[in-house]
């Protein structure tokens, strides 16, 4: 995939989708208005019934979904634009009420998460899940797998979400992870649910159209890595073998960390330092850390965001108050400049 400039969207779940894991009509929108960007990588999407935790987040494992994904990246390619399908299984951060099945969270062990899940009636806190048999585990991984397949949606590749504490995220850990099979307990089987997901999207679509997103270091939904400065080197060599088109780093503890994953990283780096403002983002592609930076609230709130990155002009700020759920507003309502004063 060759890319017009550098900057990329990031994944942002927004809650804007139909309550049975279809893309609404307001997304099809909201993702054409952003085709300028070199890259959109959708909102976290379940690969699986088992796979959604939160309300109103799109599907991608049934007919109905990779149809009504087909209308957004026939918008965005319309525009012009690329766009890859981020496949996010939550695993223990989820809470029945906002599935369609009703049944407990999966994960990688039964330890209940701190924090509440917002549901249709109010916070609640999330239950403990069910502890994944080991003989399940392939299943799942094989649900990642048919879910790549939906690059029948006409999406130009697959992006793992492999951090924010998510069910790849849950396994690489020190805390959610209690097992002691070959799935638990040392490094080496830890980063095995990540490396197989991985090798088994790459063998389904291609490693030049798979991505992986990995948040090393990222406490977010009752993490902790104790030994993250052996788990990421390690899971990196077991996967960039595999030739991926791109790895998606969200910041990481420390700068001397973010200079070692470049080293060790041969393909595609795309760089998120998360609330740091664009020129400090922009540094890292003058200094080669980055090939290409993400941008999350700022491409929402500025669809045009490469034309007035480009012509200098000034940003729409994010309005929080309208980031989950609700309709039109702080979704597909942001203002764009006229194309015609970009030089």
């Amino acid at each position: 995939m060759e890319l017009p400039h550098r900057l990329v969207m990031a994944p942002m779940s927004r809650d804007r989708s139909l309550a049975d894991g279809l893309p609404s009509e307001l997304n099809v929108e909201y993702y054409r208005q952003r085709a300028s960007m070199a890259l959109i990588i959708t909102e976290g999407t379940q690969p699986s019934e088992d796979g959604q935790g939160y309300l109103l987040t799109p599907g991608i494992h049934t007919d109905a979904h990779i149809a009504g994904w087909r209308k957004v990246t026939d918008a965005v390619h319309a525009e012009g634009g690329r766009i890859v399908v981020q496949l996010m299984h939550a695993g223990r951060v989820s809470h029945p009420d906002n599935t369609l099945h009703h049944r407990t969270p999966v994960a990688p062990s039964a330890v209940q998460p701190k924090g509440v899940m917002f549901t249709a009636t109010g916070p609640q806190g999330m239950p403990a899940p069910r502890a994944l048999a080991a003989d399940e585990i392939a299943g799942v991984v094989d649900e990642f797998r048919r879910a790549a397949a939906a690059v029948a949606a006409r999406f130009d590749g697959v992006e793992i979400h492999g951090g924010n504490g998510y069910l790849v995220h849950q396994f690489l850990s020190s805390n959610a992870n209690e097992r002691t099979d070959r799935y638990g307990g040392s490094v080496a089987h830890r980063i095995r649910f990540a490396t197989e997901v991985t090798s088994a999207v790459a063998a389904e679509i291609g490693a030049d159209r798979t991505g992986l997103r990995i948040s090393p270091g990222n406490p977010y939904n009752d993490i902790t890595e104790h030994d993250m400065h052996d788990v990421y080197p390690a899971l990196l060599d077991a996967v960039d073998p595999l030739g991926l088109a791109y790895l998606h780093l969200i910041q990481g503890p420390d700068e001397e960390f973010l200079q070692h994953k470049r080293r060790q990283w041969s393909t595609a780096l795309i760089v998120n330092r998360s609330g740091t403002p664009l020129d400090t983002r922009f540094a890292d592609l003058d200094s080669g850390l980055a090939d290409a930076v993400s941008v999350g609230a700022t491409a929402l709130a500025n669809p045009d965001l490469p034309h007035r990155v480009r012509t200098g002009a000034p940003l729409n700020g994010p309005d929080p108050a309208t980031f989950y759920g609700g309709d039109h507003r702080g979704y597909t309502d942001y203002p764009t400049l006229p194309t015609t004063t970009e030089s």
